[in-house]
């Protein structure tokens, strides 16, 4: 081995060490998480609902309803209508029992759930793989950096294993099942790495964006070849000097505007806070339930529902599609059901190469250790002979 090499081979195992278990944790929780919405769907009968012909309740009758199950709930709970056959939620927080999830028909208001979201296995799941339970300050980095570390483990890993000649690329490529069992091991965390590897540097740096606000920006900029749009980096604000004589509610008539203007939209999610007179209603009008890729997104003066900003998705820069698109590239939806299956795949090899890496140092490590008791061993045995 070339002394480069014998650097990369350093630099590799070292890496690992370091990083190991916590790829392997993050890996296994995004396998658990990547299908989080079918198998939610199975169990949970609330999460779906008979389609009626005619309309929603709007924003204001929800947060009434919701309100009178938890009277001491934060004003302005996030309102989410997840298409024609799904339960519309109030996510509310509550003083000393945290966030609650209240299941409503859309149609009808009758109430299917309350969750204690916080509870949520799925969500725990989540917590753990972007912040592995610690506080998000701390695990986030932790995570985020140990990602990074990961995707440079890919790349030397790949350079280790090239192969030199081109008869050995048939052996590089597969799996000699019939093996020992450390040849075995040596395979599948060779030949498997080579094969996940694409899609593994794909959802690390998915997973960076979420962790690492400047690797969002930096993708937007990348996909603008430098170039900033004035609309999408400006942040509208509420007017407080001129709120309308006569009350109306903002999220109310928002709520409409915007079902009017993306008609295609399957899922509304409406969010605003009040505590500040500067804050705005913001609708995101997602074009398919629980994919978040294509999206109109629009802003309003929440005293007057005055229409501040409008974002449709055709109008938006190639920067932030790619930055819509983030969520579901790292869990494969933007495939379907196949891309799921992948990225699922896919994080299960990742997990298991830390796991068959140790093994390889460890099973290296046993045999330099063998060696050298052997060679102890026939130091003394000839010493013996020679003083006879």
């Amino acid at each position: 081995m070339s002394p480069l090499k014998k650097t990369i081979l350093f630099i590799h195992r070292w890496l690992g060490f370091i990083s190991g278990l916590v790829v392997v944790i993050v890996s296994i929780t995004g396998c658990l998480y990547v299908f989080q919405d079918e198998i939610q769907d199975a169990l949970c009968d609330y999460r779906k609902v008979a389609i009626e012909q005619k309309p929603f309740l709007l924003p204001s009758q929800l947060q009434q309803i919701a309100f009178e199950y938890y009277p001491t709930a934060e004003k302005n709970p996030v309102i989410g209508y997840y298409g024609n056959d799904r339960p519309a939620i109030v996510m509310m927080t509550v003083p000393k029992l945290g966030s609650r999830y209240i299941y409503l028909n859309p149609y009808s208001g009758r109430f299917l759930h309350d969750e204690n979201i916080d509870r949520n296995f799925f969500v725990i799941v989540e917590y753990i793989h972007l912040y592995l339970l610690l506080p998000p300050a701390v695990g986030g980095q932790i995570v985020g950096w140990s990602v990074v570390i990961f995707v440079v483990l890919m790349i030397t890993g790949i350079i280790l294993w090239w192969p030199k000649r081109k008869s050995d690329r048939k052996r590089s490529f597969t799996i000699k099942w019939n093996g020992r069992w450390r040849r075995v091991n040596y395979d599948l965390h060779n030949v498997l790495g080579f094969y996940a590897c694409s899609i593994a540097l794909i959802l690390a740096f998915t997973g960076l964006s979420i962790c690492f606000d400047w690797v969002t920006k930096g993708i937007n900029k990348t996909a603008n070849l430098g170039k900033t749009y004035a609309n999408e980096e400006r942040i509208p604000v509420s007017d407080s000097l001129h709120k309308p004589q006569t009350t109306i509610n903002s999220w109310d008539k928002s709520y409409l505007y915007a079902r009017q203007h993306s008609p295609q939209a399957g899922m509304f999610v409406l969010y605003g806070d009040s505590k500040k007179a500067a804050n705005t209603v913001t609708i995101n009008a997602y074009y398919t339930p629980l994919h978040y890729y294509k999206s109109d997104s629009y802003e309003f003066d929440q005293f007057s529902a005055k229409l501040l900003k409008v974002l449709m998705h055709q109008s938006k820069s190639a920067g932030l599609k790619l930055n819509d698109m983030n969520y579901d590239i790292h869990v494969g939806q933007i495939l379907g059901l196949t891309g799921k299956i992948i990225a699922f795949l896919a994080s299960l090899i990742c997990a298991s190469l830390p796991i068959t890496g140790f093994v390889i140092w460890w099973g290296k490590r046993s045999k330099s250790k063998g060696k050298k008791v052997k060679q102890v061993v026939h130091r003394r045995t000839h010493k013996q002979v020679a003083m006879k």
